[in-house]
């Protein structure tokens, strides 16, 4: 029988976490579907359960001169819901795609940032906002940028006494907006196979001052296209799209797999990517997400 261990403290749940081989459960909507699908195939070894769901101030978003902190307990639905500014449009747009509503109220961001899927929605989104991950021990916290947070497919720098508490988004200027986009075999609850997700801040002559960029589905973990990056700035909102070049691209490695050829998702990339950024121009003309 699996020992559960529901502390009512962050230092109980970081002793438990030190002194077992354990599985943090927050939202649970991850951890059940991956616990079937090992006895499904076979694998008897269950690890005991730290449930952290009542732990008191993880959860909930709060804006700070330093930017905005998400608690590791907020949930999609806390995400929907909230009063943020255009700078999270694309996060919440991604949220909406989460599974259902059923999902969105139980999953948590930092439950998706653990799991480490490169199919993970919200992972491209945070990436474009330039996330940092608060890291919480019995030997102190630490903070990674995300790109140094997820390694690999599944894998992160999380250490085996480590529990996440909090994902931190850094202040980008009153005129940020961003957007989300992906394909899917399907319009609702779906894998996908591109997504893509940019931030933009942008002058009042309607050019861009910094860009953001991030492709998820493409490789073992999302990645930001920095050439991209640098090559959106200075220009025209309007003319974005056309920056777009094949030669972006190029340190995206997709696989080919029962969603999509590799092909394909590269392709997909690009297309995604033109209509990201056409997105945002068009959310400047028509005055919806100004800040």
């Amino acid at each position: 029988m699996i020992g559960y261990h529901r502390p009512s403290t962050l230092d109980e749940a970081l002793a438990v976490r030190a002194a077992h081989d354990v599985t943090v459960l927050a939202g649970g909507t991850d951890v059940y579907p991956a616990k079937v699908t090992r006895a499904a195939w076979g694998d008897p070894v269950h690890r005991d359960v730290l449930d952290i769901s009542a732990l008191p101030g993880l959860r909930g978003i709060a804006a700070s001169d330093a930017g905005w902190r998400i608690g590791a307990l907020t949930r999609w639905s806390d995400v929907i819901g909230a009063g943020l500014p255009p700078l999270f449009d694309g996060l919440k747009a991604a949220a909406r795609e989460v599974g259902g509503v059923q999902i969105q109220a139980r999953g948590t961001l930092a439950g998706n940032l653990c799991t480490a899927s490169p199919a993970g929605d919200g992972i491209a989104c945070l990436m474009a906002l330039d996330a940092s991950v608060e890291l919480a021990s019995l030997r102190g916290r630490r903070v990674l940028p995300l790109g140094d947070f997820n390694l690999d497919y599944r894998r992160t720098a999380l250490a085996a006494d480590e529990i996440v508490t909090a994902v931190l988004i850094p202040p980008f200027g009153a005129s940020a907006r961003s957007h989300f986009v992906k394909l899917g075999a399907r319009r609702y609850l779906v894998i996908s196979i591109a997504m893509v997700a940019a931030s933009l801040a942008v002058d009042e002559a309607g050019r861009i001052v910094a860009a953001r960029v991030a492709v998820g589905a493409c490789s073992a973990v999302a990645k930001r296209l920095t050439g991209l990056e640098a090559a959106l700035a200075g220009q025209p909102l309007a003319a974005a799209p056309e920056v777009v070049e094949a030669s972006h691209f190029k340190a995206l490695a997709p696989i080919d797999d029962v969603r999509s050829s590799a092909a394909h998702r590269r392709a997909a990339a690009q297309m995604l990517t033109r209509d990201c950024l056409a997105g945002l121009a068009q959310t400047s003309v028509t005055g919806r997400g100004r800040a």
